[in-house]
């Protein structure tokens, strides 16, 4: 059963222009652009976001930075994820405005975070194309999060996806071990435009019990 509020097309589409909207404002402007005068009513609910900026024609990624946990309204939270992928993801420069024209915009919504529980097989409380995954190690400072389309995307099975969300938090990759870090599982929903400043879709993840 899916742990996330459904949102609408419509409400996708929204957050995907205003995803791109916010990082051209920001660009011109070198500042946050004011909320929008008017949006759908849904889009002030709280939930966890994150944005991936991807560069054709390979795909690659440009940027991705989101919220794991559901503080603000989505539609704060969208702006604000939008512009920290494109100028502070710490892999990459800041975009720049000529690139717009190459880069595809994904806005993905996240679900409430659900433990995993520890004296149970971590990989028969998962599924491929359903799940993401966040690892918290307190006593070591680290964290990190893969969202479920990264593990359809790379074609990782379930002891690959919980050795790569441990090397994401510059953990050992056998992390899945260590009883100092407690695993957490999501769902989400994922809005992405077709081609750059295009059509936009909402992806549907294929499952996969592996």
């Amino acid at each position: 059963m899916s742990t996330i509020p459904k949102f609408s097309l419509e409400e996708g589409k929204f957050l995907v222009k205003l995803s791109r909207q916010s990082v051209e404002y920001f660009l011109k402007n070198h500042k946050y652009p004011p909320l929008p005068s008017s949006y759908p009513q849904n889009l002030d609910k709280t939930a966890g976001i994150f944005v991936t900026l991807s560069t054709l024609p390979r795909n690659d990624l440009r940027g991705c930075i989101g919220y794991p946990y559901a503080f603000g309204s989505l539609i704060e939270l969208c702006i604000s994820a939008s512009i920290k992928a494109a100028c502070e993801d710490p892999r990459f420069e800041c975009v720049k405005a000529e690139e717009l024209n190459n880069i595809v915009f994904e806005v993905t919504i996240l679900s409430p975070m659900i433990a995993l529980e520890q004296n149970k097989p971590y990989d028969e409380q998962i599924e491929i194309g359903r799940d993401g995954l966040l690892v918290v190690c307190d006593s070591y400072g680290k964290s990190g999060l893969l969202l479920p389309q990264v593990a359809t995307e790379w074609g990782f099975d379930k002891k690959t996806f919980f050795k790569e969300v441990c090397v994401k938090a510059s953990l050992d990759d056998n992390c899945v071990n260590d009883k100092n870090c407690k695993f957490y599982r999501f769902e989400s929903q994922i809005f992405k435009e077709v081609s750059p400043n295009s059509d936009i879709k909402e992806e549907v993840l294929n499952e996969r019990n592996i």
